[in-house]
C-alpha cells in the first residue's frame, strides 16, 4: 500500500515536472516602466503584456520621478530621482532583483536628471534638466568630475537637455526641449528642440537634427525626449507632444514618422515617454492621457522597428501593446529586460528535488531485508 502511495506522488510530480517541459520555465523577458507619479518602477511582459509587479518599490533608496532607466557596465539598473536640487542623483539598484544598492551620482549642481549615459571613457555623463548642464561622474566610483557642457540660452545650445545617448563612433547624442533653466524652473522663449550631437574629446558640439515641424496631432510644438539607435544603425527619437521620428545616421534625413496618437484625439490627448528596443527588434515606447479625466494614466505602445508598422496586441488597435491602466502612473522611462524577476527556476528546483526524495524513498522501500 505505502509503495503505491509513493508510485502515484512520483507519478503526480513528473506530470508537473513534464507540464515545466522538463527543461526548466524559460525566464520571461520584460518591459520596466518608470513611474514618475508612482515613484516606481513596474514590470510587464514583453511577450503577453501582462503585469508583473512592482520591480522597485515606491520610494525605494528615495526614488522620485524615475524617468531614465539605464543599464550600467556593471550590470546594475540605473535610476534618475529627485525634483529638487537637494533630491537629485542617480539611484543604482539590483538589475536582477529591483534591490536599492545605494545613491551612485549626486552634487555637482545635478538638478532634475532626465537622463543618463556611461560613455566610452567609463564614465557617467548626466542631463541636469534644470540647470542646463551636462554633468559627468566617474563611472566607477559615482564622484562627480565635471561640467561637461552647458546651455548658454541660444538656439542650437544645450536648453533642456534631455536623454543621452552615445553612438558607435563615440559621439554623445542629446535631445534638447528647447526651454532654458531659470532659478530652478523651464521657461519657453520659443528656442528650438534639437538633437545636438557632442564630441567629447573637445566638448564641442554641432547641432545633428533640427527641429522638425509639430506633428499633426500635437498641440503645436514639438518637445524631443527619448533616444534609440534602431538593429539598422538609425536613430529613432521620440517627441513628447507626439509622434516618433527615424533619421538616417549618416545623413540626419528623416526615414519615417511614427504615430503615437494612440488616444486618437485631435489634438492628441496622450504625450509620449522614451523609447527602447526589445526581442525581434520590436520598438516600444510608453504614453500617457493628459486629459482633465485622463488622471495621467498610461499605455505602452509596440512598432515593427524596420517598417514602422504598429503592432498592437490582441484585442487593441493601432500600436497599443498595452491599453491604458492604473498600473502606470504618467510613465516615462522604460527599458528591456531580457530575463524577469524573479525567475521561475527555483520552483522547478523544488519539484526536481520532490522526485529525487521521492525514489530514493520507492528505492529503500524495495531494497530486500538483510
Amino acid at each position: 500500500m505505502r509503495n503505491s502511495l509513493l508510485l502515484l506522488r512520483a507519478t503526480l510530480l513528473l506530470g508537473t515536472l513534464a507540464a515545466f517541459n522538463l527543461e526548466g520555465p524559460k525566464a520571461e523577458a520584460a518591459l520596466l516602466i518608470g513611474n514618475t507619479r508612482g515613484n516606481n518602477v513596474v514590470t510587464f511582459s514583453e511577450r503577453t503584456g501582462q503585469f508583473l509587479g512592482d520591480f522597485i518599490a515606491p520610494g525605494s533608496g528615495g526614488l522620485v520621478d524615475p524617468d531614465d532607466l539605464t543599464f550600467g557596465p556593471d550590470g546594475n539598473l540605473y535610476v534618475s530621482s529627485g525634483k529638487t536640487a537637494a533630491s537629485s542623483a542617480i539611484l543604482r539598484f539590483n538589475a536582477k532583483t529591483g534591490q536599492f544598492i545605494d545613491v551612485f551620482a549626486s552634487g555637482g549642481g545635478l538638478f532634475r536628471p532626465y537622463g543618463s549615459a556611461f560613455g566610452p571613457d567609463g564614465n557617467l555623463y548626466v542631463s541636469s534638466f534644470l540647470s542646463d548642464q551636462i554633468l559627468r561622474y566617474d563611472g566607477t566610483t559615482g564622484a562627480f568630475l565635471d561640467v561637461f557642457a552647458a546651455g548658454n540660452g541660444l538656439a542650437g545650445g544645450l536648453n533642456g537637455p534631455n536623454d543621452l545617448l552615445f553612438g558607435s563612433d563615440g559621439s554623445l547624442y542629446v535631445t534638447t526641449q528647447g526651454s532654458i533653466a531659470v532659478n530652478g524652473t523651464a521657461t519657453f522663449p520659443g528656442l528650438p528642440s534639437q538633437v545636438l550631437r557632442f564630441d567629447i574629446a573637445t566638448k564641442n558640439s554641432t547641432v545633428f537634427i533640427e527641429q522638425p515641424s509639430p506633428s499633426p496631432d500635437s498641440f503645436g510644438f514639438v518637445s524631443f525626449l527619448g533616444l534609440a539607435f534602431g538593429p539598422r544603425g538609425d536613430l529613432f527619437v521620440s517627441d513628447f507632444a507626439n509622434d516618433i521620428r527615424r533619421y538616417d545616421l549618416s545623413t540626419a534625413s528623416l526615414v519615417d514618422t511614427l504615430s503615437t496618437n494612440y488616444t486618437n484625439t485631435i489634438p492628441s490627448s496622450n504625450f509620449v515617454g522614451n523609447l527602447t528596443f526589445g526581442a525581434s527588434n520590436l520598438l516600444y515606447t510608453v504614453g500617457f492621457d493628459n486629459s482633465p479625466t485622463g488622471g495621467e494614466l498610461g499605455a505602452i505602445l509596440r512598432y515593427d522597428s524596420t517598417t514602422g508598422a504598429p503592432l498592437p496586441s490582441l484585442g487593441n488597435a493601432g500600436p497599443i501593446f498595452v491599453p491604458t491602466n492604473d498600473k502606470l502612473l504618467r510613465p516615462i522611462g522604460i527599458a528591456y529586460l531580457p530575463t524577469s524577476v524573479p525567475e521561475p527556476a527555483s520552483i522547478l528546483g523544488f519539484l526536481v528535488l520532490g522526485a529525487l526524495g521521492l525514489f530514493a524513498e520507492l528505492k529503500r522501500e524495495r531494497k530486500p531485508a538483510e
